[in-house]
């Protein structure tokens, strides 16, 4: 949780440097930021999902236990989707404050929020995924923010590549642009990854 007050008080920060710097009512401005130290959060909550179930000598209970894979991998998931939800419910503060000085376009906000949760579905299923196949945290978080770093770069090498790129997608939401491939693509991937890890999970569940 502590991570996410961190990310609060970055948001704060942003939220003076790309609006009320500007002196603009763009509340929508300062997820272009927010997006990226994303980025580094996520993966620092996700890394210990699984990873520390190894660390507190409690993985063989969660191999043991009569619960179903599916139902552990996508509490797991939810919780996270759910932490991402409430800080994006507390960003509406900043809304509030942009309503003494003239009026935020509201659909431009709500489709900015949707793209953020969005990449927040998709950057935490990975995390997860890369969380159940090491035996380390840190590992898990390297690879996690090495993957999403990567992404970055894949449309400077091919346009091809640039539905891959996690972040370049959400920068149309922004803009007030609801993007069906973008939302498409980020919940194919989300479906990808948490299914990936059921299957990991479930493999090393046999194996006990």
């Amino acid at each position: 949780m502590y991570l996410y007050g961190l990310f609060l008080a970055m948001c704060s920060v942003f939220f003076y440097l790309d609006v009320v710097e500007y002196g603009s009512l763009q509340f929508e401005n300062m997820f272009y930021s927010a997006s990226t130290i994303l980025t580094f959060i996520v993966p620092i909550l996700t890394m210990r999902m699984f990873a520390e179930e190894r660390k507190l000598g409690t993985e063989q209970l969660l191999y043991t236990s009569p619960t179903r894979t599916s139902s552990i991998v996508m509490g797991k998931f939810l919780a996270s989707l759910f932490v991402v939800l409430i800080t994006e419910i507390f960003t509406l503060l900043y809304l509030a404050i942009l309503y003494f000085f003239g009026t935020p376009h509201i659909q431009t906000i709500l489709v900015t929020l949707l793209g953020f949760l969005m990449l927040s579905m998709a950057y935490i299923s990975f995390g997860m995924f890369a969380s159940s196949i090491t035996e380390n945290q840190i590992i898990a978080g390297v690879i996690t923010i090495g993957f999403f770093i990567i992404t970055w770069f894949l449309p400077n090498f091919s346009p091809i590549l640039e539905p891959l790129s996690l972040i370049n997608m959400f920068d149309k939401f922004p803009s007030g642009l609801i993007a069906l491939e973008e939302i498409v693509t980020y919940i194919t991937f989300t479906i990808f990854f948490v299914l990936l890890t059921m299957i990991v999970l479930q493999r090393k569940k046999s194996m006990k």
